[in-house]
């Protein structure tokens, strides 16, 4: 079997999101880096067929599984980036405004938090590097669970990332957010007492984007559009939910990921409301990719019988 049917079900994912791309691409006429993102597709392609190498010549399943699952989240990742990117201009009115009242409802005030927070500039240098941390995480559990040759649950792991990031990207596109920090200002000292990922110059470059759209696409210059629900918060709760499962291999990331709570605050300029989307866009997310993949089971095993009932006869 040249694919698994968890694998079969991100490819065809992957494939109509390339589609999808290349309609809108040529639709809107915005230029596209082509030697940029065709050395990034090369990358995910050589993963896939190492893959495959493994799979059906050395017949070694553990790097097989792992190679191919690295070969779909490079091209996932990269045609999913594209599509975020040709949603805009955003069509629907910005809801910041109305998720900062609902923070400051909780008693949540984000330039308050941050001009405490600049007060102890380690640790916000600290937050900085745990922010950053999101996709070396995610790349260390995929290595982990393909090596360790849990592929039930590799592939659950895969499909709540790619259903998770697809959730965010339709709600965002219809309900556009970009942050706290796209709505507040913060005064002069704060920023230069901690350096933010997502700062000022960030964020501005990110609603000008909003307003106007892009007229050329380049992987060197790929910014975070989504403010609501928290993509990182996807990320965050997907590193610890899938490694609690592995015992002591848990705790580094367990760790990481409750950091990673004021660093999407701080370090990410999100509203605290956001923060909540992301937990729950992720839990959506883990139960349809645990419902599909159960499909996918029922309908591998119905074939079995068939094959079996046929032979029988």
């Amino acid at each position: 079997m040249a694919f698994l049917p968890a694998e079969r079900l991100i490819i065809l994912i992957i494939a109509t999101l390339a589609l999808l791309d290349a309609c809108l691409l040529l639709f809107k006429g915005i230029g596209i880096d082509v030697a940029g993102y065709a050395s990034l597709v090369a990358c995910g392609a050589f993963l896939l067929g190492l893959g495959q190498f493994y799979r059906h010549v050395r017949r070694n399943d553990r790097i097989a599984i792992t190679a191919i699952a690295a070969g779909l989240f490079v091209l996932f990742t990269i045609v999913g980036s594209v599509f975020n990117y040709l949603l805009l201009p955003l069509q629907f009115q910005f809801i910041d405004p109305a998720l900062g009242r609902f923070d400051e409802a909780l008693g949540f005030h984000w330039p308050a938090f941050v001009t405490w927070a600049s007060q102890y500039p380690r640790a916000g240098m600290l937050l900085q590097a745990v922010y950053a941390s999101s996709l070396p995480q995610l790349l260390a559990i995929l290595l982990i669970l393909g090596f360790g040759g849990h592929v039930r649950l590799l592939h659950h792991f895969l499909v709540t990332g790619v259903v998770g990031a697809l959730l965010a990207i339709i709600f965002w596109f219809f309900l556009p957010s970009f942050g706290a920090s796209a709505i507040y200002e913060l005064p002069a000292g704060v920023t230069e007492a901690v350096p933010l990922a997502v700062g000022p110059d960030y964020n501005a470059q990110v609603v000008e984007l909003g307003r106007n759209g892009v007229t050329y696409l380049t992987p060197r210059n790929v910014l975070g559009l989504i403010g609501f629900p928290s993509f990182h918060t996807v990320m965050a709760a997907m590193s610890a939910c899938f490694m609690i499962r592995r015992g002591a291999l848990a705790a580094p990331f367990l760790v990481l990921n409750t950091l990673m709570v004021p660093a999407i605050l701080i370090q990410g300029g999100h509203h605290l409301v956001d923060v909540f989307g992301g937990l729950l866009a992720f839990a959506l997310a883990v139960m349809l990719a645990d419902a599909a993949l159960r499909q996918l089971e029922r309908t591998q095993r119905q074939r079995r019988t068939g094959i079996g009932a046929t032979a029988g006869v």
